[in-house]
């Protein structure tokens, strides 16, 4: 069975330079919806009358396309309609429900100016009395017809009528496989800073076309074209490349992390066009509802990711003072990780990946190790570190470095669990290479 036309019409609040941009947002984003899209005027008309079970039915879905609408686009003008003409009057008349009520009387009472092709005959129809829709519905259609012409009556029995609504045929909204977006700036930007406000448009252009891929972005680039009255030696333009560490769609952190990147550059000439490029990008399936919040009670969406925290903090205070541990490919406890400039290519610190591909010392490890190991007393061939010191386990021996590589050169060790009544559980070792008058040391604590 052919389901209900439920048709939606989104308005945009923008204007002139800005509304163009806007509805193309706009236009990708309401496909996570629906693969029906269309955009007519200053709106996007969206069918969605098979997408209500996909969505948790009706009200579920008007209330998610609404709360989306309004907070990722600013958009308060919205209107449901069984026809796509008449959602459109609806959002231009301020009518949000034309479904649970019968749709003629409600166009009937709406002005002139809700359709474009009334519009266009407004002056004539007001001399011949007509403001309101009902008012020249009710004219004769042959005189209507000949003294308008057949676009107007078409416009009316489209917005009036279902079956009619449902033979026209629509040009449908089609996603670009890349995304790459152009914006002539509206007047001479001299600020790299002032360039974020323009940019806008284009980050949400590209998280709506995201979404509607199921992807995310890892590498982004935003251009600009110097203004044609640059000094000769300025060149064309320049350029910021953006790297982020896991796939993304989130507006909000793209926004941060290009107004960290901006805050960090000079312009070499005034910029007049933008250009927003994605380089790289990754399937990212949406996330799904939790059921339960995490333990606090607090929303986990709310809260920033580390890699994203990790990644404003790198563009704002430079890459080399954000540092992370890496671990390397040594069996010497000092010598197993080393700190580095954190690069958001860079596999997560600690990952299981990498942690099977590390080799591990023998044994259990502690939770500090000290730098460097502290060299213990020896009484009657017992180590003493608070007391004498009780073997728990052990030896596991260590015999490794012997290429003098790395910091800890070869060493020779038998690691030993130990316990202390003041100080709790120790990692000491003996060193091997000095069993003649041997050295105990204390390598780690356990927490």
């Amino acid at each position: 069975m052919t389901p209900q036309p439920h048709w939606l019409a989104l308005r945009s609040p923008r204007t002139a330079e800005a509304l163009a941009p806007h509805l193309q947002g706009l236009a990708w984003w309401a496909l996570r919806f629906s693969p029906r899209v269309t955009r007519q005027g200053e709106a996007v008309l969206v069918e969605l009358g098979a997408s209500l079970r996909l969505f948790g039915g009706l009200k579920a879905l008007h209330a998610r396309v609404k709360a989306q609408a309004q907070a990722e686009f600013e958009v308060q003008a919205l209107a449901w309609a069984p026809t796509r003409l008449g959602a459109l009057a609806f959002a231009r008349g301020g009518v949000v429900n034309g479904l649970t009520r019968p749709l003629a009387p409600l166009l009937d009472r709406l002005p002139l100016h809700v359709l474009e092709a009334v519009q266009a005959h407004q002056p004539m129809l007001a001399r011949l009395g007509c403001r309101r829709l009902g008012e020249v519905r009710a004219l004769p259609r042959t005189a209507l017809a000949r003294r308008f012409g057949p676009e107007l009556l078409a416009a009316l029995d489209q917005a009036y009528d279902p079956a009619v609504d449902a033979a026209q045929a629509h040009v449908w909204e089609q996603l670009p496989e890349t995304f790459a977006v152009a914006l002539e700036l509206p007047w001479r930007v001299e600020q790299a800073q002032a360039l974020l406000a323009h940019a806008q448009p284009l980050l949400q252009q590209l998280s709506a076309w995201l979404a509607a891929r199921h992807q995310g972005v890892l590498r982004l680039t935003l251009a600009w074209q110097h203004d044609a009255f640059r000094p000769r030696d300025s060149g064309e333009g320049g350029s910021i490349a953006l790297a982020t560490a896991a796939p993304t769609r989130d507006l909000a952190h793209l926004n941060r992390l290009l107004a960290e990147h901006l805050a960090r550059t000079t312009l070499a000439a005034p910029a007049g066009g933008l250009r927003l490029q994605a380089d790289e990008v990754h399937p990212l399936p949406d996330a799904s509802t939790a059921l339960f919040l995490d333990d606090d009670g607090g929303d986990p969406a709310a809260r920033e990711p580390l890699h994203q925290l990790l990644e404003r903090l790198a563009a704002r205070l430079g890459p080399e003072r954000v540092r992370q541990p890496v671990l390397q490919a040594d069996h010497r406890p000092e010598c197993l990780q080393q700190w580095q400039a954190w690069r958001p290519e860079a596999p997560a610190p600690g990952s299981p990946r990498d942690w099977a591909e590390a080799p591990h010392p023998p044994g259990v490890q502690p939770t500090w190790l000290l730098d460097p190991p502290l060299r213990l007393g020896v009484r009657h061939d017992q180590p003493q570190h608070q007391g004498p010191l009780r073997l728990l386990a052990g030896p596991q021996r260590l015999a490794t470095g012997w290429w003098g590589a790395g910091e800890g050169g070869s060493v020779q060790r038998d690691y030993y669990l130990a316990h202390s009544p003041r100080a709790g559980l120790l990692w000491v070792y003996l060193d091997r290479r000095t069993l003649d008058a041997p050295e105990w040391y204390l390598h780690g604590v356990f927490a």
